[in-house]
């Protein structure tokens, strides 16, 4: 019999403990060589765990359990032959003794069946509840003091509509992304400046380009490609907002990652464009597609979520109109996009209607001015209201490579 032991692999540096979130296979079902067999978080993504060997598979981990790195998940008997015709299972031995649950002891109470105890009536007066709301679980039905505190006022007429409730355990990757969170808020002096952007330019490229875009590139012209340009060029107008605070130093880099917010099966994901300055319209919008798909699938890596210098973050895709969008450490500052709704505005001294978005940049007052916050989305505006002289150098064909 020969058998392989399965340890969990590094997902990525500084990771030492990993969460089965899902087993693909069960207890005793023969696997194939590299047939993803586990679902596991780490506080930055969720990986697939592939089979190293085919054979028949013995779990030795639950879901939800936490994992070091390097510990033995899985025995795979690689001397099982394949069942034929099918997909027999190898039924595990079952060790388990069913456990009697611990008898409650009957509470030492005095007062009469179906009432309360002074305590528990305090209390219930307190939620303008009387005893005969609740089912006491003293002895005889008598209603106790943890019974009162546990009580729960009914939203409308007794018995009508459900009260259940569900406990669930978050993954590692949420539970980072709200440490992440609370760490932005208490260690950061965050600050958010607002501005209004006419989308009718863009509207109109789109409108007479995007079909030969999408026909000739095979990836739509959309928002993200002139919102993550605008950045870039506002980025390299105002370094600080491309800078981060390492103790008591500022890294300022000559170079635009940014770290797109997309809403993955397990939480936010914010895969990252490298070197963005570098790109055309083609290459944002195809490199957009392709991180987007990986997350939603769950396929993101690590790396590839790590090292952006600046994120932008579209609540506008869920109907957002404004947010105020909290930084993504380490960086600086985060711009968030939101819904565009066709809004009276004054044209040339006339009111016309126009699609219009709301921005908002949150960013670290300890580096970032307001001279400089300001600026930034001031230049972000200019750009998205006047995107052929300054994102396409005043050709709009050349640009879109058509």
């Amino acid at each position: 019999m020969s058998v392989l032991e399965m340890k969990v692999p590094s997902p990525g540096e500084s990771i030492t403990e990993v969460e089965i979130a899902t087993w693909l296979v069960e207890d005793g079902d023969y696997v194939e060589k590299d047939q993803p067999i586990a679902e596991v978080d780490s506080d930055k993504a969720t990986l697939e765990l592939p089979a190293e060997e085919s054979g028949i598979i013995t779990l030795k981990a639950e879901e939800g359990d936490a994992v070091a790195v390097g510990a033995v998940v899985c025995h795979i008997d690689m001397s099982a032959a394949k069942p034929e015709g099918g997909e027999e299972k190898k039924e595990a031995p079952k060790t388990e003794e069913k456990k009697e649950a611990p008898k409650a002891e009957p509470a030492k109470e005095t007062y009469a069946t179906g009432t309360a105890s002074p305590a528990a009536k305090k209390i219930l007066a307190e939620k303008g509840m009387s005893a005969s709301d609740i089912k006491g679980t003293g002895k005889d039905g008598r209603v106790t003091k943890d019974d009162a505190v546990q009580a729960v006022p009914s939203m409308g007429t007794p018995g009508m509509g459900s009260r259940g409730s569900e406990r669930k355990k978050l993954s590692m990757l949420r539970r980072k992304v709200a440490e992440r969170l609370v760490a932005v808020k208490n260690e950061t002096a965050m600050l958010t400046t607002f501005n209004e952007v006419n989308m009718q330019p863009i509207f109109d490229l789109r409108k007479e380009y995007k079909e030969d875009f999408k026909a000739k590139h095979g990836v739509g012209l959309g928002f993200m490609s002139f919102f993550t340009l605008a950045c870039v060029r506002a980025l390299q107008m105002y370094p600080a907002v491309n800078s981060m605070i390492d103790g008591k130093e500022m890294i300022s880099y000559d170079f635009q990652d940014i770290s797109i917010a997309v809403s993955g099966p397990k939480g936010l994901m914010v895969p990252v464009i490298r070197n963005a300055e570098n790109l055309t319209f083609r290459g944002v919008e195809s490199e957009v597609k392709r991180l987007a798909i990986r997350a939603r699938e769950g396929q993101i890596t690590v790396d590839e979520m790590t090292g952006g210098t600046f994120t932008i973050t579209n609540g506008g895709v869920f109907g957002s109109m404004l947010s105020t969008p909290i930084i993504n450490p380490p960086q600086s500052a985060i711009l968030g996009m939101h819904n565009i709704v066709n809004r009276p505005m004054a044209v040339n001294g006339e009111v016309v209607i126009q699609p219009i978005m709301y921005v908002a940049l949150s960013y670290d007052h300890r580096i970032i001015d307001g001279k400089e916050s300001v600026g930034f989305l001031v230049a972000v505006k200019e750009a998205l209201e006047n995107p052929v002289e300054l994102l396409m150098g005043g050709n709009p064909k050349k640009a879109l490579e058509m």
